[in-house]
């Protein structure tokens, strides 16, 4: 089962490769860390702190593109956990009304979803293993 999710906060330190956003259950008290690289967690507190762009970067010029075919984003799945590494899917309804699940990387995944305000999922097997990978 998928559980809708929020963004809870990003952590951006630019002297490392890495930087980490973390995620919040909706409903409920589960929380957990998913590491990104630098140019996904600019990307994402770009979004979230409203400032625009001249030109599309990555995750807007994807967006454009399913727009442009007449697709449309409707959620972001985080949907396995392997080897300490988490595995996404944009789910994105085509324009003869089927739901299509394209695999991606969950930074990626987010900020994308970040950029078009859909909805978060991640599901429930996902959540308790990333708890005990804590």
């Amino acid at each position: 089962m998928a559980v809708p999710m929020e963004l809870s906060r990003i952590l951006i330190r630019e002297d490392n490769d890495y930087q980490i956003i973390e995620l919040r259950e909706i409903e409920g008290d589960r929380t957990f860390p998913i590491v990104i690289g630098l140019p996904e967690a600019q990307a994402i507190e770009r979004r979230l702190q409203g400032i625009e762009i001249k030109r599309p970067l990555t995750h807007e010029l994807l967006a454009n593109i399913i727009e442009a075919f007449g697709g449309e984003l409707e959620s972001i799945t985080i949907n396995d956990l392997s080897d300490h590494t988490f595995f996404a899917q944009l789910n994105i309804r085509d324009p003869n009304a089927r739901l299509m699940d394209i695999d991606c990387r969950p930074s990626d995944a987010i900020a994308l979803g970040i950029s078009r305000a859909v909805p978060i999922f991640v599901e429930d097997h996902v959540l308790d293993e990333a708890q005990t990978d804590l």
